[in-house]
């Protein structure tokens, strides 16, 4: 590879899209996002923010690419014919099909991330009642990989723990062999691995090189660790519409709501509550809680005991379907409420990494933080005060983190 050439990473969030382009020392020279205007389970919302931001991309930069990697939200399904037409709207992560509790129960000997009610396997089970099973299911960050190669016969291996791939042993679950809907999930291979030529009408629509490669990616969580480039001692907090905790270990950890992940080589493992900044959004505008954020004192305990969901159901540090929010009782006054949200957030926070050490993971000594929330001071000092461990905060956005995945597959 060239030390001129560059490489696009693509990042699906839970509210919007982001693409980041660097070079070969792992520059950001171009970043830019969009958030979805109808929402995460809307296809076509991917593809307008994708194609949109892509030809925005000022055309010197985009002549230099070589390769792009993609992350997605891990969970969010999609049924769709053999060729990558969907079927409907896409299943959420959140969403819990409580109604395949049993059969998701009978489908796995051990816990683990896809044995979870907030697993991939239950969206499946529903997405397969409503078309058949004469359909391929894919996650978001796949479907688009898919949808830039024009074939949509593989998926990376992260994006599918949820689904309940094994990537320690690689391979399905063994109870897997008699399902009657195998073959409606992709075939996997590893992150980093190059998928093929991006297909010539993408090319010629979105105006990018011929010989663009596809690389196989990661999550949305994965993609944000990468930009972080921790050390093996440091936690990654990713504070965006909900919290995620994850954590370089010697071996993976096995719970409900863990996933554990190969990562440049190594082990990350690590879960992601149904809490954060959504909650926020709820209540308050961004003006609104930077001014009120000011008005707090981090160091000062509310008394408010919140349990700050959007809606019922929890999935890490505890896996519980039926946990109800607590979002009352309500102060008057607007600063004091904030400041609750955000302590209840944090005592969230500072469970999921007493969970992981409960699990084998050593604590961290510092917690690199990164998402929308990481730009909030006061937040990070009331989890310092929560947690007990130091707190760094990193801007660089996950698509950067992506596109070093992209960078590392042609090294």
């Amino acid at each position: 590879m060239l030390l001129s050439s560059l490489v696009l990473g693509i990042d699906l969030g839970t509210s919007g899209l982001r693409i980041a382009i660097i070079n070969t020392k792992k520059q950001i020279l171009y970043t830019s996002s969009l958030p979805y205007s109808t929402g995460l389970e809307i296809w076509e919302d991917w593809i307008y923010c994708l194609k949109k931001l892509i030809q925005e991309v000022p055309k010197d930069l985009k002549e230099k690419l070589v390769s792009c990697s993609i992350a997605g939200t891990s969970g969010t399904l999609l049924a769709c014919r053999n060729n990558g037409v969907p079927m409907g709207k896409a299943l959420p992560y959140f969403l819990s099909c409580l109604e395949y509790k049993n059969e998701i129960n009978n489908l796995f000997f051990k816990d683990c991330a896809g044995s979870s009610i907030s697993g991939s396997v239950g969206r499946a089970l529903r997405l397969l009642s409503e078309h058949g099973n004469e359909i391929i299911l894919r996650h978001q960050a796949d479907w688009i990989s898919g949808w830039l190669l024009n074939n949509w016969e593989y998926g990376e291996e992260g994006n599918n723990i949820r689904m309940g791939w094994e990537v320690e042993n690689n391979s399905w679950p063994e109870k897997f062999e008699n399902l009657n809907w195998l073959k409606c999930l992709p075939k996997i291979i590893s992150s980093g691995q190059i998928m093929g030529n991006i297909c010539n009408k993408k090319a010629s629509e979105l105006n990018l090189p011929k010989n663009l490669k596809i690389i196989a990616g990661t999550t949305d969580s994965n993609a944000g660790v990468l930009a972080t480039f921790p050390k093996k001692n440091d936690g990654i907090t990713i504070l965006g519409s909900t919290i995620v905790i994850k954590k370089f270990v010697q071996r993976p950890l096995i719970g409900k709501g863990i996933s554990n992940h190969k990562v440049l080589g190594d082990w990350l493992s690590g879960g992601a509550s149904n809490a954060g900044g959504a909650i926020l959004l709820d209540f308050f505008n961004l003006e609104y809680i930077k001014e009120l954020s000011k008005q707090i004192n981090p160091y000062k305990s509310t008394g408010i005991d919140l349990i700050p969901l959007s809606k019922k159901g929890e999935r890490f540090p505890i896996d519980d379907p039926n946990l109800q929010p607590k979002l009352g009782p309500r102060p008057v006054s607007d600063s004091l409420y904030l400041h609750a949200l955000l302590e209840g957030l944090a005592k969230i926070e500072a469970r999921g990494w007493q969970k992981l050490h409960e699990l084998g993971a050593d604590l961290p000594r510092q917690i690199i933080t990164i998402g929308g929330g990481a730009k909030n001071i006061t937040w990070k000092k009331i989890r310092e005060k929560e947690i007990g461990i130091p707190i760094k905060i990193c801007n660089r956005p996950p698509a950067a983190g992506v596109a070093s995945i992209a960078l590392q597959a042609l090294s």
